[in-house]
């Protein structure tokens, strides 16, 4: 009974230290990717239009396309001029004459708006990997 009772404490205090340790300790950890650049938002005409993952484009959804990110990747975009942020998912592939003219991002109408630069039509802002999908409260609280 002593025995399985040390096992057990062993395992416990075992746990709580492999917790406790720095992620890094399990191998490296991919650094999560931040670029700048301009970006731009979907033309009206897009509007029902499908998108890289086979979803219909909504310009009410906070959605982008980029060619940089993964598809399905959650990014904080922040427009430089007025540091108001959004968050959105890629969910789609810009035209690749859009990359060559600097562009890394295409946001839907709803992301332009709430960065504020749909009269402007362009702007740079800086666009940054999330680690994960962030809550309805996270992307609600954003500036």
């Amino acid at each position: 009974m002593k025995f399985v009772i040390l096992n057990l404490l062993v395992c416990i205090f075992f746990t709580f230290q492999v917790k406790g340790q720095d992620s890094t300790a399990n191998g490296p950890v991919k650094p999560l990717k931040t670029i700048t650049g301009i970006a731009s938002f979907y033309s009206s005409n897009l509007q029902g239009t499908e998108t890289a993952t086979g979803e219909i484009y909504e310009h009410k959804k906070l959605t982008a396309a980029s060619n940089n990110f993964k598809l399905n990747t959650w990014v904080k975009v922040t427009n430089l001029r007025n540091h108001k942020s959004v968050i959105v998912r890629i969910n789609d592939r810009m035209n690749k004459r859009m990359s060559k003219k600097g562009r890394v991002i295409d946001l839907s109408r709803i992301a332009a708006k709430k960065l504020q630069f749909m009269k402007m039509g362009l702007v740079k802002v800086k666009v940054e990997e999330l680690p994960n999908e962030p809550s309805g409260e996270e992307v609600v609280n954003i500036n």
